[in-house]
């Protein structure tokens, strides 16, 4: 969730252009028109745009569709990734897309914090229920799978992956810095947050061409979340869709960890999910970043092959935590939605999404999948084989969903600007709290 997830820059905005640019030649569901006889159209196959966001691997699709491509030659899957920024890019523009009713996939992904709106816009989507897929209630767990089911009973979307929590850490840079580089000695040299920035402190001053994280952004989020927990499940909207960003400490007490970490300097000052960020986590530019199942993936992805063995995973400070998570729904728009509700089907399996961890690490929200012993034993091989089936498999039953409201993803995007800005000295430190809320209350409406 993902990818937001679950997540840009020149090269995001052009992507999204080029996808806009494309629906021209293409149908509204995205299958391409043919200027060929009727005769020989009918032995084309149906192309199915799958169109996701997020960094590096993002939803881990690349062997789940070639597998479906080279087995069904009468329905072929195109997989657009559109660009590493769910909130201010993808949503968007995907949200335009909805309401004009062109230009949207065939299978659009959304990540938790678009789900709110998108519940709540019955006309958009297709009801897949009208193609057998209500039975599949039994794979999911309550929560996943009543979130992809509106008001009015339609079922719009299923679940794709869910959060848990880890810190992935370079344990190549831990030992030049002289730290325990085993990952339970790791996980024990953090129990709280303030023992996790005393660490950062003493890895400064052992390499001191390296930050100790990413950036505010990332470690905000974790902590949110685990705040959240503690505070009624709910971040920046009660369960009534009324802001209350001022009055949740759970927001508070993320925002002021964040600002520790930028006022003693401990971040590189990157934010998450942008080509800098990427490229800061390819040269090694910090040492440690915040890692829901899905980020693993993305790390690995932006990274590249020269890292494999230099990351780890090691849980997260305060415990666990629930970030994220995505869902696959079938626009209304589509001119195949029988056929992309069967790869919507297809990519939701037990078998798909337990290859997709296996593969990149998005741990599953099918919960057949999280029990398949190809999952509970899991190990990453580009994070050191880490044993992530054993982080993230046994804690994924219990994970709690933080409600998100309808406007979730755009009050997010706003806070989020406040914190980097804040981390990169264009928001003084003592205006940085009202400017929160203030822009929050703006972005809200």
């Amino acid at each position: 969730m993902m990818i937001s997830k679950r997540r840009g820059g020149l090269a995001a905005a052009s992507a999204l252009a080029a996808a806009a640019l494309a629906v021209a030649s293409c149908s509204s569901g995205g299958t391409p028109q043919s200027s060929a006889p009727a005769s020989s159209a009918a032995t084309e196959p149906v192309t199915i745009r799958v169109q996701t966001f997020g960094g590096g691997e993002n939803f881990g699709y690349k062997n789940a569709v070639a597998k479906w491509n080279a087995e069904h030659k009468d329905i072929q899957i195109k997989h657009e990734n559109l660009t590493d920024q769910f909130e201010q890019q993808y949503w968007p523009q995907m949200i335009q897309w909805l309401t004009s009713g062109t230009g949207a996939g065939d299978v659009v992904g959304i990540d938790e914090g678009g789900m709110g709106l998108a519940k709540a816009r019955t006309e958009w989507w297709a009801d897949l229920k009208e193609y057998g897929l209500e039975s599949r209630k039994a794979d999911f767990p309550a929560w996943k799978w009543e979130n992809g089911v509106t008001a009015d009973g339609k079922l719009f979307a299923l679940g794709t992956d869910i959060g848990g929590m880890s810190l992935c850490y370079r344990k190549d840079l831990f030992e030049k810095a002289g730290l325990p580089t085993d990952r339970t000695e790791v996980s024990a040299l953090w129990p709280t947050w303030d023992e996790f920035m005393n660490v950062g402190k003493k890895f400064q001053s052992k390499v001191k061409d390296t930050k100790w994280a990413d950036g505010t952004n990332t470690l905000y989020q974790v902590v949110l979340y685990q705040e959240a927990a503690k505070n009624g499940n709910v971040s920046y909207f009660d369960k009534s869709n009324n802001l209350i960003v001022d009055k949740n400490p759970a927001v508070k007490t993320a925002f002021d960890f964040a600002q520790k970490m930028s006022q003693q300097g401990l971040t590189a000052k990157l934010r998450n999910f942008t080509d800098e960020w990427a490229t800061g986590t390819q040269k090694g530019s910090f040492a440690t970043v915040g890692c829901p199942s899905w980020m693993l993936g993305v790390v690995s992805g932006n990274a590249g092959d020269d890292a494999k063995g230099k990351w780890d995973v090691a849980s997260v400070p305060g415990g666990g935590g629930n970030w994220g998570g995505s869902w696959l729904a079938v626009p209304k728009q589509s001119k195949h939605p029988k056929e992309a509700a069967m790869v919507a089907d297809y990519l939701t399996q037990a078998q798909t999404e337990a290859s997709i961890f296996t593969d990149f690490g998005n741990m599953p929200s099918n919960t057949k999948a999280q029990q398949d012993p190809a999952v509970q034993g899991a190990k990453n091989e580009f994070f050191n084989d880490a044993p992530i089936g054993e982080i993230f498999a046994k804690s994924a039953a219990s994970l709690q969903p933080v409600f998100l409201g309808v406007k979730h993803a755009q009050v997010k995007n706003a806070i989020e600007s406040v914190i980097q800005g804040m981390d990169d000295g264009s928001v003084p430190y003592d205006k940085a709290w009202q400017q929160l809320v203030d822009d929050a209350v703006k972005a809200a409406g």
